[in-house]
């Protein structure tokens, strides 16, 4: 018998089980792992499988226990499990099954307690190789890991960890016993899984297992211990189980995830694994220009050169054998990051942790979360189907608000079942129309969601939680407390609000405040719909509108055309957030704001265009306010693209007012006459576009207004139009039209 002890995500411990194995072949391959997984081995070979993967173990009566088995392509027991694959030798695995890990064992809690050995040590180290790493004089587990595992050179490690493994273990459990009972049943079962090998007549076995474990098993058969063990593993709690795999990511394998057996840098193990050789670092910088070139920042190939040979010495004067993951990243740093932050957060979160992701075959087995969608389904009334259906959602009855969060809370999670095609939530109704089709690319996708949770609930809970922890916008925070309402997740939304606040509070631009506005408003008044308490983001709101009148001034102050259409459109939707929120001290705290702009130099005439329509419309800028505001606007004094554009804003995509106004049409139209034709050809492409977003009837009605009001004593006969004048009109309407038919006012 032959134990690899290995650190369960190390390159080194990867490529020395590889060596290992092929040098002396075994007749099986035990592993450490949940004995049940041996149903689904054979699929680590499927041309559809790739690394990171898991194995997912759940208890199928209760789906809210669940653990995952986390493999990299350098995790050293999937190398092993490939390479028996590849081999046609037998894999078992010999761990404590999950029908017994799984089960309920508060029945056996007091016996459990009574099991811990008295007056021992409990404090096993949190990481064994941290204890290694400190008596070889180093302060960096990963440092000392990699000089003495990965960068070693071909002999096997596995003598001298063992070695190591025993002193250090022996430190804290002089006869190699666990104080922790269910640590105690894994390494019996492991023994006993040994003795079993033995029994079925295998002479040359590999135990593949972590290294903390090698010295308790090297003993699995003595006939004395065998006795210790069966008694122990007798009487365990069982339940039913099912395991399969699922997709995992580099970033789901980090340390920083809270993933217990993590590694710092998941994404430079899987280069060092499978770049192995003289070149690893050569290759490494490569990667890292490329990844920083794609983003803009300058990564030349004497760059590169001059990083390898950066890192390589800063090796040399350590005193390390290969350049590791320290020195790259210094290298990088001074070479590639300009000493700067901004770089090399992105070459950490690309390429240092990773962003691979894996897949698993078709024919993978049925995840939990999967299964729990079943019984919403069932419970919801909801069968899947291939054909588009269409569904009707009245959120007063408790069935169709049930089915509304299950829809919300699968397309939280990227599951498109529903498609919400009416959205009438911001007028406060009852109503929701989703059009539902289940698509067969949706079962890939609940698999693809099973990572963040067995159930759609928590799943949907981890998404969104994870979601607002990586998002780059108020917008975003808000976004996504919308969702947590619509779904009915309600645990995290005291931590999405603070984020929410804090943000908020320290963000300088205006424009990200508007942004975020109008999904908090909807939030708010939606909440009660759902008869969600959304009352505490009331303060949030208020801060957030006081902020915007505050700033609205100075941030729309020297802003371009583009820019001010931009600015425009964010007013025009914070306007309507307020609207129908329906607080009139906060709408009148954003008209204040509304007329300082309209009156403030050094603002885009658009953006006084459209100030002035909205406080026109709201009733808070009398008429005659407004028409002198017009007129000053279009006064010969003004530029005429500064006047086109005013107009462009003040009508906003409807010409209502100008149908109703004659008044005001007039001024437009007076304004017009006045311009010479070097002014009109100016500012006829924004007029153009301005009336182009009116309705069909809008235009219609308007061009009848200016046709009855040429001149009042023809009654609108338009007998005294000027032949030559019309002719020159029709002959610029043809140009427009792109015909070359209308010549002097006849086709």
């Amino acid at each position: 018998m032959r134990l690899f002890g290995i650190r369960h995500h190390g390159p080194g411990s990867a490529r020395a089980v590889a060596r290992g194995l092929a040098a002396a072949p075994p007749d099986i391959v035990l592993l450490e792992g949940p004995r049940e997984a041996d149903s689904i081995t054979h699929l680590v070979t499927d041309p559809e499988m790739r690394p990171p993967v898991t194995m997912l173990g759940y208890a199928v009566d209760h789906l809210d226990k669940a653990v995952f088995h986390p493999y990299a392509s350098f995790s050293p027991e999937w190398v092993a499990m490939r390479w028996a694959g590849d081999a046609d030798v037998p894999v078992r695995h010999i761990d404590l099954a999950l029908t017994n890990t799984l089960a309920d064992w508060s029945a056996t809690a007091a016996q459990t307690a009574l099991e811990v050995v008295d007056g021992r040590d409990q404090r096993r180290p949190a990481d064994p190789l941290t204890e290694l790493a400190s008596a070889g004089g180093y302060d960096d587990t990963e440092r000392w890991w990699e000089d003495v595992v990965e960068h070693r050179d071909g002999s096997s490690p596995f003598e001298a960890i063992a070695d190591a493994m025993t002193v250090l273990r022996a430190a804290y459990e002089p006869d190699f016993v666990p104080a922790d009972p269910m640590e105690r049943r894994r390494e019996a079962q492991m023994r006993a899984g040994i003795r079993q090998a033995v029994k079925d007549g295998f002479t040359d076995i590999v135990v593949v297992c972590g290294a903390w474990h090698v010295p308790a098993l090297a003993n699995a058969t003595d006939a004395r211990q065998a006795r210790s063990d069966t008694a122990l593993l007798r009487g365990m709690p069982k339940t039913k189980v099912a395991i399969t795999w699922v997709p995992w990511t580099h970033r789901r394998l980090a340390s920083a995830t809270g993933y217990g057996a993590g590694v710092t840098a998941p994404g430079w193990y899987h280069h060092l694994f499978t770049h192995p050789g003289p070149d690893t670092v050569a290759r490494w910088f490569t990667e890292a220009a490329r990844l920083l070139r794609s983003h803009d920042y300058a990564a030349s190939a004497a760059d590169v050169v001059e990083a390898v040979r950066l890192a390589t010495s800063l090796a040399a004067l350590r005193g390390r054998p290969l350049a590791g993951l320290v020195e790259t990243n210094d290298a990088a740093r001074a070479v590639l990051g300009d000493g700067t932050d901004a770089p090399m957060m992105l070459l950490s979160n690309e390429l240092v942790v990773g962003t691979l992701i894996g897949r698993v075959p078709a024919h993978t087995p049925m995840v939990p979360l999967a299964r729990n969608l079943a019984v919403e389904q069932k419970r919801c009334r909801l069968k899947p189907a291939a054909v588009v259906a269409t569904l009707e959602l009245d959120l007063r009855k408790a069935l169709d608000l049930n089915r509304s969060r299950l829809l919300h809370r699968l397309r939280m999670l990227r599951v498109g079942w529903g498609i919400e095609v009416e959205g009438r939530r911001s007028a406060g109704t009852f109503r929701e129309t989703w059009d539902i089709v289940w698509e067969p690319e949706l079962e890939v996708r609940l698999i693809e969601a099973s990572a963040l949770g067995t159930t759609v609930a928590a799943a949907a809970q981890a998404a969104v939680v994870q979601r607002a922890m990586g998002a780059s916008s108020l917008a975003e925070l808000t976004d996504s407390i919308e969702q947590c309402l619509l779904a009915d997740i309600t645990e995290p939304l005291s931590g999405i609000v603070q984020l929410v606040a804090d943000r908020a509070a320290l963000d300088v631009d205006i424009s990200h405040v508007m942004a975020a506005l109008p999904a908090l408003v909807r939030t708010v008044r939606y909440g009660d719909v759902r008869g969600t308490d959304a009352q505490s983001l009331a303060t949030v709101v208020r801060g957030m509108v006081v902020r915007i009148a505050a700033g609205l001034v100075p941030a729309c102050s020297g802003l371009d055309a583009d820019t001010a259409e931009v600015m425009s459109g964010s007013i025009n939707e914070t306007r309507s957030a307020l609207s129908l929120l329906g607080d009139r001290e906060l709408f009148d705290l954003f008209h204040d704001a509304l007329a300082e702009l309209v009156e403030r130099d050094r603002v885009h005439a658009a953006l006084q265009g459209r100030a002035t329509r909205l406080l026109a419309d709201s009733g808070a800028m009398a008429a005659d306010a407004v028409e002198r505001r017009v007129s000053r606007a279009l006064s010969p004094g003004t530029a005429p693209a500064d006047g086109a554009a005013f107009v462009e804003g003040f009508l906003g995509g409807s010409g209502t007012v100008l149908v109703h106004d004659a008044e005001l049409l007039g001024m437009i139209d007076s304004w017009l006459s006045t311009l010479d034709g070097e002014a009109f050809v100016e500012t006829l492409p924004l007029l153009r576009r301005t009336f182009a977003t009116f309705e069909v009837a809008e235009r219609r009605q308007i061009g009848e207004r200016i046709r009855r009001g040429t001149n009042a004593s023809d009654g609108g006969t338009g007998e005294s139009l000027d032949a030559d004048r019309v002719a020159a009109a029709l002959q610029t309407i043809a140009q427009l039209l792109g015909h070359t038919s209308l010549v002097g006012g006849r086709r």
